[in-house]
């Protein structure tokens, strides 16, 4: 009983505190919402640019994995004029006889595809569209695990005769057919020719700010021999050979094997060095994550320091609220208000600032966040670790910032502080 009865002190004792710490920041509401300002900025901005950077970071890994992880690309050296490096793919040095070559002699490759890219517009009677046209082989579907939703993909017949076949993704097709889907067999033109619609690519959607639905494919033979006229002398030259292994484990097998073979084929022998380059999409995704995370912790770092602005903010106000107050608390002292007292109301003002501010800015991390994904099309993540991180520094900041302060006000002389005016 006699516990009890304690335990219902306090509760009162601490409700008492609460309401007057309340009371006095309610009746200077302009001081207390700029003193929260600091807080609202750093909660918010922490919150809202690790929700930033955790979804920029899984979009691009959703965008990397739509591939598979056990995928190799491979690309064409990069020239070099006057000691300097004019970029990757600079040079044709990749062919579509590698690709063959890749697919019958690297037992690791699963799949192998060649293509050849390039941008142009696309006409139908009196619209037109700028896109990226892809020359592919038969295995591009398989090998970007992408298909037809409507139609057929072109086939071996059309690609060894160079037949001038299309087959256009949902973003051409809309920009040039609008809601008419009844358009196998109609007409396109590409750098003035003639190609026939026969097929409708399924959509994959948008990543970030790539369209994945915007291309038209035609084959391989056709987009070197009509568009480009990048035929090689030993082949018809490619921008990309994709490589898929039967699964992850095999991908440093494929990698090894297809690296010797080119070498072969390309006349390579140490000490020189290989004129084309392979990437590893499991590699690209470790990297990318590491690189994004590591600026998403500089960022909320740098973020962090307004933190410790809006903390010295709050202990500024409390220490002048101390030397403004000093004769009540004088008077409350007078009438037998012990330290401990008068130290819980400014420890309670400064926590019931900072974690008030912290709450507003939770809201506004996750508003930030929001707005970012919308406007850039990326997967809202609200990170659970910065948001009890920020209720964690919140606390603690409003904690720190009011020990000074509140120990200032309980050591204060009742005497000196009722002469005080």
């Amino acid at each position: 009983m006699n516990y009890n009865s304690q335990k219902s002190k306090l509760s009162i004792y601490s409700i008492d505190i609460f309401s007057m710490a309340v009371e006095v920041l309610w009746s200077n509401k302009l001081r207390t919402g700029l003193t929260m300002l600091g807080m609202i900025i750093g909660i918010s901005s922490v919150i809202g640019i690790t929700s930033i950077g955790q979804g920029v970071q899984k979009a691009t890994e959703e965008e990397i994995q739509s591939l598979g992880t056990n995928v190799l690309q491979i690309f064409p050296g990069d020239a070099v004029r006057g000691n300097v490096s004019q970029g990757l793919g600079s040079t044709s040095t990749l062919t579509w006889e590698d690709a063959q070559e890749i697919a019958s002699q690297a037992p690791s490759a699963e799949v192998v595809s060649a293509y050849l890219q390039h941008q142009g517009q696309v006409v139908y009677e009196e619209k037109n569209t700028s896109t990226t046209i892809y020359g592919a082989d038969l295995n591009y579907s398989a090998a970007r695990n992408t298909y037809p939703q409507i139609g057929r993909y072109f086939d071996r017949e059309e690609l060894n005769s160079s037949k001038q076949v299309a087959v256009l993704a949902p973003t051409v097709k809309r920009n040039l057919f609008g809601d008419k889907n009844d358009i196998i067999g109609e007409t396109i033109r590409i750098q003035g020719e003639a190609y026939e619609v026969i097929g409708i690519m399924e959509a994959k959607g948008s990543q970030g700010p790539i369209d994945r639905d915007d291309g038209v494919y035609i084959p391989l033979t056709t987009m070197s021999a009509r568009i480009v006229g990048n035929n090689a002398l030993s082949g018809i030259s490619v921008n990309t050979i994709f490589v898929k292994s039967s699964n992850q484990e095999q991908l440093l097998a494929a990698q090894f094997q297809i690296q010797n073979l080119l070498r072969i084929r390309h006349n390579i022998y140490p000490p020189q060095a290989d004129d084309f380059r392979i990437t590893n999409q499991a590699d690209i995704i470790k990297t990318f994550t590491n690189i994004v995370g590591l600026l998403t912790v500089m960022v909320v770092a740098i973020a962090g320091i307004s933190l410790v602005v809006g903390g010295i903010g709050i202990a500024n106000i409390m220490l002048v609220s101390v030397v403004e107050r000093t004769r009540e608390i004088g008077i409350r002292k007078a009438v037998g208000a012990k330290n401990s007292a008068i130290l819980n109301q400014f420890l309670a003002e400064a926590i019931i600032i900072s974690s008030l501010g912290g709450v507003i800015g939770m809201g506004g991390g996750v508003l930030i966040a929001f707005g970012a994904a919308t406007v850039f099309n990326i997967p809202l993540v609200i990170s659970v670790s910065s948001i009890a991180v920020g209720s964690g520094l919140s606390f603690s900041v409003g904690l720190l910032a009011g020990v000074i302060p509140a120990r200032n006000a309980a050591k204060l002389d009742p005497i000196t502080a009722l002469r005080s005016e």
